[in-house]
């Protein structure tokens, strides 16, 4: 994919360079410091969005009405709703909807949908996923070969576990389902509306709508271990 977008910026002189971005801001678009940006040929912006430094917008990238773009986003074959923004962002081949909220130090890669109004935090990566409307994916997340539903909610750390080293399978989550931190989703495997996980968990069996899912050793306290073993570099 890298590849492509290289070519592209090969491809085009400083005067066509020039003149896409003032082609752009003769439509309505706004960029506050010009230098730092590439836009190519097909890219389409729509007035009123915000095209900031370091914004490398190539291939068939669509930018919606009043969208935040950047500092610092790589955008191939990108369809970006309204008044959706996205700050440190690559994303390829995938489409994000109106009002979502995206990044820092987001990857969202080929065959993803985001929703309206979805967040996705800082180190979060999404591939080949359908993420709907009013989910939030705070931070430290994977999300790969999924269908999540609406108004969910991942705490920090989690992993869908989509791959086994030869196959990839799916991951299903319900709407208003509640991912506890730290959880592994072993696919394939199926989340109910308002299902829970209990943080810490790896859940490799479906969790029924309205469940609570544990999947974690129960907690041994071992009192006077550390006296007997003495396991820091201070103690003698």
């Amino acid at each position: 994919m890298k590849r492509e977008i290289i070519d592209e910026l090969t491809s085009l002189s400083e005067e066509e360079k020039q003149n896409i971005i003032k082609k752009h801001l003769e439509n309505g678009v706004l960029m506050p410091i010009q230098s730092g940006i590439f836009i190519g040929r097909n890219v389409e912006i729509e007035n009123g969005a915000i095209i900031l430094p370091g914004c490398v917008l190539t291939g068939n990238t669509k930018i919606g009405k009043d969208a935040h773009i950047g500092p610092d986003t790589w955008l191939y074959n990108t369809t970006v709703g309204a008044e959706a923004s996205l700050n440190n962002v690559q994303s390829y081949d995938s489409v994000v909807g109106n009002k979502a909220d995206i990044g820092p130090y987001v990857q969202i890669r080929p065959g993803s949908n985001i929703g309206f109004g979805v967040h996705l935090g800082n180190f979060v990566e999404v591939k080949n996923s359908n993420i709907d409307e009013g989910t939030k994916v705070s931070h430290l997340t994977y999300v790969g070969d999924s269908d999540i539903g609406k108004n969910v909610n991942f705490g920090c750390g989690c992993v869908t576990v989509n791959y086994t080293g030869k196959e990839k399978f799916r991951t299903t989550v319900g709407d208003y389902a509640f991912i506890g931190c730290n959880t592994n989703l072993v696919a394939p495997v199926k989340i109910g509306d308002y299902g829970y996980t209990a943080a810490g968990s790896t859940i490799t069996d479906d969790v029924p709508e309205n469940s609570l899912g544990i999947a974690r050793a129960r907690q041994v306290n071992k009192e006077g271990w550390v006296l007997k073993n003495k396991p820091y570099k201070f103690m003698k």
